[in-house]
């Protein structure tokens, strides 16, 4: 499997049968997504720089609301949740989804506002690798955003939704979440290629390249 970070909390998933992309951005984000392809798209809430749907080629099936789907042999489960922390009164509902890609299980958290409760912990179950919110403002801080990594023990962290050098949305840097984890330098990849059996040990952080 493969991850790429196109920037904001859009990732390109190619598993070995199957591409999922997450909360497509829109240009007016500051990322450019070009013109990918995909079987999937996952959509965690309606904003413009979470559902840019009609940037992705090749007609993909589109998941945007809590529920069980098995599509191209991708089981995928949307988890109801809020952007905010007052269920939803300030920025309204958000879905998390699970998706089971190549024996390797990547849960997306979308615009998480919150801790997650017994019942969201129940339902996501085993984490191998988080795709979490990390820059305040309108999401999780990074205190926070540590605090559900360590409610879900993943193997994998990879944080999103951050400030980078092209996006326009006043967001922390990814840095504060870095020091919450304790994880010192990290340093950016292209892209994750990981399959089940090189999963690590114990938790890691780390940082994609937009």
């Amino acid at each position: 499997m493969e991850i790429y970070w196109s920037g904001h909390s859009c990732f390109r998933i190619k598993g070995s049968n199957t591409t999922v992309i997450t909360d497509p951005c829109s240009p007016d984000s500051g990322y450019s997504l070009g013109q990918p392809a995909a079987n999937i798209v996952t959509v965690s809430h309606s904003h413009t720089n979470h559902s840019y749907t009609q940037g992705i080629t090749n007609q993909p099936r589109i998941v945007s609301r809590p529920g069980e789907y098995e599509i191209s042999n991708v089981l995928i489960i949307g988890i109801g949740s809020f952007h905010d922390g007052e269920g939803g009164k300030t920025r309204g509902k958000n879905t998390i989804y699970v998706m089971d890609i190549d024996e390797i299980s990547i849960c997306h958290l979308g615009d998480l506002g919150h801790v997650l409760s017994p019942e969201q912990l129940e339902e996501i179950n085993k984490v191998d690798i988080l795709l979490i919110p990390v820059g305040g403002v309108s999401t999780i801080n990074a205190t926070v955003a540590a605090e559900v990594v360590r409610q879900l023990e993943p193997k994998i962290v990879l944080p999103m939704h951050y400030k980078t050098e092209v996006s326009r949305k006043d967001l922390d840097p990814v840095e504060r979440f870095l020091k919450e984890m304790g994880a010192g330098e990290v340093i950016a990849k292209l892209k994750l290629t990981i399959t089940k059996s090189n999963l690590p040990p114990s938790t890691q952080v780390c940082l994609l390249n937009y």
